[in-house]
Protein backbone atom coordinates (compact mmCIF):
# COMPACT_ATOMS: atom_id res chain seq x y z
CA UNK A 1 0.00 0.00 0.00
CA UNK A 2 1.01 3.26 -0.78
CA UNK A 3 2.77 5.57 1.82
CA UNK A 4 0.88 8.73 0.92
CA UNK A 5 -2.28 9.53 -1.72
CA UNK A 6 -2.89 12.66 -3.81
CA UNK A 7 -6.10 13.26 -4.78
CA UNK A 8 -6.06 15.59 -7.66
CA UNK A 9 -6.39 16.44 -11.80
CA UNK A 10 -3.15 16.17 -13.78
CA UNK A 11 -4.53 19.10 -15.91
CA UNK A 12 -4.54 21.29 -12.83
CA UNK A 13 -1.81 23.51 -11.96
CA UNK A 14 -1.95 22.98 -8.22
CA UNK A 15 -1.91 19.59 -8.70
CA UNK A 16 1.15 19.27 -11.76
CA UNK A 17 2.99 21.18 -8.60
CA UNK A 18 2.42 18.79 -5.64
CA UNK A 19 2.99 15.46 -8.47
CA UNK A 20 6.50 17.47 -9.33
CA UNK A 21 7.51 17.10 -5.88
CA UNK A 22 6.41 13.86 -5.38
CA UNK A 23 8.36 12.43 -8.44
CA UNK A 24 11.41 14.67 -7.33
CA UNK A 25 11.58 12.82 -3.72
CA UNK A 26 10.87 9.60 -5.41
CA UNK A 27 8.63 8.35 -2.98
CA UNK A 28 5.96 5.35 -2.80
CA UNK A 29 2.35 7.40 -3.53
CA UNK A 30 -1.13 6.57 -5.15
CA UNK A 31 -2.50 8.93 -7.52
CA UNK A 32 -6.40 9.33 -6.95
CA UNK A 33 -7.76 10.99 -10.25
CA UNK A 34 -10.28 13.53 -9.34
CA UNK A 35 -13.17 13.86 -11.69
CA UNK A 36 -13.76 17.85 -11.63
CA UNK A 37 -15.82 17.64 -14.87
CA UNK A 38 -18.21 15.43 -12.79
CA UNK A 39 -17.59 18.12 -10.15
CA UNK A 40 -16.33 15.30 -7.80
CA UNK A 41 -13.99 18.42 -6.03
CA UNK A 42 -17.45 19.57 -4.78
CA UNK A 43 -18.77 15.81 -3.19
CA UNK A 44 -18.82 15.34 0.22
CA UNK A 45 -15.88 12.91 0.22
CA UNK A 46 -13.55 15.48 -1.60
CA UNK A 47 -14.72 17.98 0.47
CA UNK A 48 -13.35 15.99 3.80
CA UNK A 49 -10.05 16.51 2.26
CA UNK A 50 -10.46 20.14 1.04
CA UNK A 51 -13.07 22.48 2.65
CA UNK A 52 -12.59 24.91 -0.30
CA UNK A 53 -13.42 21.74 -2.63
CA UNK A 54 -9.80 22.18 -4.94
CA UNK A 55 -7.36 20.01 -5.90
CA UNK A 56 -5.08 18.44 -4.84
CA UNK A 57 -5.41 16.71 -1.46
CA UNK A 58 -2.92 14.68 0.43
CA UNK A 59 -3.33 12.28 2.95
CA UNK A 60 -0.53 10.42 4.53
CA UNK A 61 -1.91 8.24 7.14
CA UNK A 62 -4.01 9.93 9.82
CA UNK A 63 -2.51 13.41 8.34
CA UNK A 64 -4.85 14.78 5.49
CA UNK A 65 -3.32 18.32 4.13
CA UNK A 66 -4.48 20.71 0.86
CA UNK A 67 -3.09 23.57 -0.69
CA UNK A 68 -0.09 22.90 -3.22
CA UNK A 69 2.63 24.73 -1.82
CA UNK A 70 1.58 23.63 1.93
CA UNK A 71 1.98 20.38 0.79
CA UNK A 72 5.21 20.47 -0.89
CA UNK A 73 6.62 21.51 1.99
CA UNK A 74 5.61 19.07 4.16
CA UNK A 75 6.61 16.31 1.65
CA UNK A 76 10.08 18.33 1.44
CA UNK A 77 10.49 18.27 4.87
CA UNK A 78 9.10 14.73 6.20
CA UNK A 79 11.03 12.87 3.32
CA UNK A 80 14.03 14.88 3.27
CA UNK A 81 16.34 12.36 2.96
CA UNK A 82 14.52 10.97 0.19
CA UNK A 83 15.39 11.96 -3.78
CA UNK A 84 15.92 15.52 -4.61
CA UNK A 85 17.20 17.63 -1.60
CA UNK A 86 14.40 20.57 -2.25
CA UNK A 87 15.41 22.23 0.79
CA UNK A 88 18.18 23.49 2.57
CA UNK A 89 19.20 22.09 5.83
CA UNK A 90 20.88 25.08 6.40
CA UNK A 91 19.21 27.88 8.00
CA UNK A 92 20.33 30.95 5.98
CA UNK A 93 20.50 29.22 2.96
CA UNK A 94 16.91 27.97 3.56
CA UNK A 95 15.69 31.85 4.54
CA UNK A 96 16.76 32.85 1.17
CA UNK A 97 15.32 30.07 -0.81
CA UNK A 98 11.76 30.23 1.41
CA UNK A 99 12.05 34.39 -0.02
CA UNK A 100 12.23 33.12 -3.52
CA UNK A 101 9.27 30.54 -2.67
CA UNK A 102 7.02 33.93 -1.41
CA UNK A 103 8.26 35.74 -4.67
CA UNK A 104 6.61 33.10 -6.93
CA UNK A 105 3.44 32.60 -4.81
CA UNK A 106 2.79 36.43 -3.85
CA UNK A 107 4.80 38.47 -7.42
CA UNK A 108 5.18 35.69 -10.03
CA UNK A 109 1.89 33.73 -9.81
CA UNK A 110 -0.88 36.23 -9.62
CA UNK A 111 0.09 37.39 -13.06
CA UNK A 112 1.01 34.15 -14.41
CA UNK A 113 -1.66 32.48 -13.45
CA UNK A 114 -4.03 35.51 -14.74
CA UNK A 115 -2.09 34.86 -18.20
CA UNK A 116 -2.73 31.42 -18.47
CA UNK A 117 -6.49 31.35 -17.72
CA UNK A 118 -6.58 33.90 -20.65
CA UNK A 119 -4.52 32.86 -23.43
CA UNK A 120 -4.07 29.17 -22.40
CA UNK A 121 -7.49 27.66 -21.09
CA UNK A 122 -10.22 30.20 -21.87
CA UNK A 123 -9.77 29.01 -26.11
CA UNK A 124 -10.26 25.58 -24.83
CA UNK A 125 -13.16 26.33 -23.24
CA UNK A 126 -14.21 28.37 -26.55
CA UNK A 127 -14.53 31.52 -24.10
CA UNK A 128 -13.16 34.99 -25.66
CA UNK A 129 -9.38 36.56 -24.24
CA UNK A 130 -9.55 39.87 -22.70
CA UNK A 131 -7.23 41.95 -24.08
CA UNK A 132 -6.86 44.23 -21.18
CA UNK A 133 -6.30 41.98 -18.72
CA UNK A 134 -3.56 40.31 -21.04
CA UNK A 135 -1.53 43.51 -21.50
CA UNK A 136 -2.00 44.49 -17.26
CA UNK A 137 -0.54 41.09 -16.64
CA UNK A 138 1.92 40.94 -19.56
CA UNK A 139 3.31 44.19 -17.77
CA UNK A 140 3.06 42.75 -14.25
CA UNK A 141 5.33 39.35 -15.19
CA UNK A 142 7.97 41.02 -17.83
CA UNK A 143 8.98 43.52 -14.45
CA UNK A 144 8.61 40.01 -11.91
CA UNK A 145 11.12 38.92 -14.53
CA UNK A 146 13.36 41.47 -14.88
CA UNK A 147 14.12 40.71 -11.18
CA UNK A 148 14.52 37.21 -11.61
CA UNK A 149 17.09 38.34 -14.46
CA UNK A 150 18.74 39.89 -12.30
CA UNK A 151 18.56 36.97 -9.48
CA UNK A 152 19.67 34.08 -12.34
CA UNK A 153 22.59 36.41 -13.42
CA UNK A 154 24.25 35.75 -9.76
CA UNK A 155 22.68 32.18 -8.89
CA UNK A 156 22.25 29.52 -10.98
CA UNK A 157 18.68 28.58 -9.34
CA UNK A 158 16.21 31.09 -7.53
CA UNK A 159 17.27 29.94 -4.08
CA UNK A 160 20.60 29.40 -4.20
CA UNK A 161 22.84 26.96 -6.41
CA UNK A 162 20.65 23.72 -6.20
CA UNK A 163 17.07 23.18 -7.39
CA UNK A 164 14.61 23.31 -4.69
CA UNK A 165 10.81 23.90 -4.18
CA UNK A 166 11.32 28.06 -5.14
CA UNK A 167 11.94 26.73 -8.95
CA UNK A 168 9.72 23.53 -8.88
CA UNK A 169 6.86 26.13 -8.08
CA UNK A 170 6.84 27.78 -11.36
CA UNK A 171 6.46 24.59 -13.47
CA UNK A 172 2.91 24.45 -13.84
CA UNK A 173 2.25 27.50 -15.12
CA UNK A 174 5.24 27.85 -17.01
CA UNK A 175 4.08 24.72 -19.05
CA UNK A 176 0.28 26.74 -20.04
CA UNK A 177 2.24 30.00 -20.92
CA UNK A 178 4.86 28.22 -23.35
CA UNK A 179 2.05 27.64 -25.26
CA UNK A 180 1.18 31.22 -25.55
CA UNK A 181 2.46 34.75 -26.84
CA UNK A 182 4.01 35.26 -23.24
CA UNK A 183 7.08 32.82 -24.08
CA UNK A 184 8.43 35.75 -25.67
CA UNK A 185 8.53 37.21 -22.22
CA UNK A 186 11.02 34.01 -21.03
CA UNK A 187 13.29 34.21 -24.32
CA UNK A 188 13.87 37.23 -24.31
CA UNK A 189 15.63 37.10 -20.90
CA UNK A 190 18.99 34.69 -21.50
CA UNK A 191 19.53 34.13 -18.08
CA UNK A 192 15.67 33.17 -17.22
CA UNK A 193 15.42 31.07 -20.61
CA UNK A 194 18.32 29.20 -19.45
CA UNK A 195 17.00 28.61 -16.08
CA UNK A 196 13.37 27.90 -17.86
CA UNK A 197 15.21 25.29 -19.82
CA UNK A 198 16.76 23.25 -17.33
CA UNK A 199 13.79 22.84 -14.76
CA UNK A 200 11.50 21.80 -17.40
CA UNK A 201 13.75 19.13 -18.66
CA UNK A 202 13.79 17.63 -15.19
CA UNK A 203 12.58 14.28 -15.40
CA UNK A 204 10.42 14.04 -12.58
CA UNK A 205 8.46 17.40 -14.44
CA UNK A 206 8.87 14.97 -17.63
CA UNK A 207 6.52 12.69 -15.89
CA UNK A 208 4.19 14.89 -14.77
CA UNK A 209 3.62 16.03 -18.24
CA UNK A 210 3.48 11.90 -19.28
CA UNK A 211 0.87 11.28 -17.01
CA UNK A 212 -1.28 14.60 -18.17
CA UNK A 213 -1.10 13.64 -21.43
CA UNK A 214 -2.93 10.15 -20.61
CA UNK A 215 -5.88 11.84 -19.62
Amino acid sequence: MAAIKVHGNPLSTAAMRVLATVYEKEIDHEFVFVDMRAGEHKKEHFLSLNPFGQVPALEDGDLKLFESRAINKYVACEYAVEGTQLIYQDSKKMAITSVWMEVEAQQYDPAASKLGWELAIKPLLGMSTDTAVVEENEAKLAKVLDVYESRLAQSKYLGGDCFTLADLHHLPTLHYLFGTQVKKLFDSRPHVSAWVADITARPAWLKVLALQSQQ
